[in-house]
């Protein structure tokens, strides 16, 4: 077993890198998948809250680094899904706990015990963005339509390729199609052509998401839920699978040209 290590990550804060986190993670455990979901946000964690699991918590990640208990000790398991589990991030400590090295070698550990580990990053480039893209086979890149999100991720874009992390692959989160359409929102064709890197998944705008973070119950979990259904298949197209995506507007052609610029028919 060698897990694939993938990090969420933005320039912008609030654009739902833990939502997508959570999900995702609940989303490969139902495909059979081991999980590991790492809080890389020290000293304002969240991520425990999203996946409900925040009554459980021991130890955490900088317990972990400096030897306070074992790997395994620090892994919460979520009842709901038994493949599933989380590396809370410390609330007590700040981000200068954790070094990048310390990132590498607990990558390396973990490659061992499961299939695909997933960190969510702090929003910024400081330390905390350096921590969580170190052990990375893989960046994601998440943003909102909207202009500043989109100038933060190019920044991030940017960075991480200067890192050497190759080019990272685009999640365009919360999408309204009439907003799109009454041109108060950047379209994802807008925000491809202004970031230039390969689009994995388009999450619509969806009320419920909120209310199920709220629950701690990651949108995933819906069955009816178009958002959900957006992060199963970006699930799926990580695993290898040519997913096409969702028509969630058929008035007009817009996902049909995204579907035709991100070479899926």
């Amino acid at each position: 077993m060698s897990a694939q290590i993938v990090t969420i990550t933005s320039g912008k804060g609030g654009v739902g890198k833990t939502t997508a986190i959570a999900s995702l993670g609940i989303a490969l455990a139902s495909r059979g998948q081991k999980v590991v979901c790492i809080d890389g946000d020290i000293g304002l964690r969240n991520l425990d809250v999203i996946m409900g699991l925040e009554n459980r918590i021991v130890y955490d990640i900088v317990d972990v680094v400096e030897g306070r208990c074992r790997l395994r000790q620090a892994m919460i398991r979520d009842k709901r899904m038994p493949e599933l589990f989380l590396i809370p991030a410390a609330q007590t400590r700040d981000k200068t706990a954790l070094s990048p090295s310390d990132m590498l070698r607990l990558g390396d550990e973990l490659r061992e015990v499961c299939d695909w580990v997933l960190i969510d990053s702090p929003a910024g480039i400081e330390r905390g963005f350096k921590n969580s893209i170190a052990p990375a086979d893989r960046v994601l890149v998440l943003t909102n339509p909207e202009i500043s999100a989109v100038r933060d991720a190019d920044r991030v874009i940017g960075i991480l390729e200067s890192e050497e992390k190759g080019s990272p692959s685009l999640i365009l989160n919360r999408v309204n199609s009439e907003m799109v359409k009454r041109q108060e929102m950047l379209s994802p064709e807008d925000v491809l052509d202004l970031l230039a890197i390969d689009l994995i998944g388009v999450v619509p705008e969806d009320q419920g998401v909120l209310v199920a973070a709220n629950r701690g119950m990651p949108i995933a979990l819906e069955e009816n839920s178009k958002a959900g259904q957006a992060f199963r298949n970006i699930a799926a197209r990580l695993m290898g699978e040519d997913i096409p995506f969702m028509d969630l507007d058929s008035s007009d052609g817009l996902w049909k040209r995204i579907s035709k610029l991100t070479g899926r028919s």
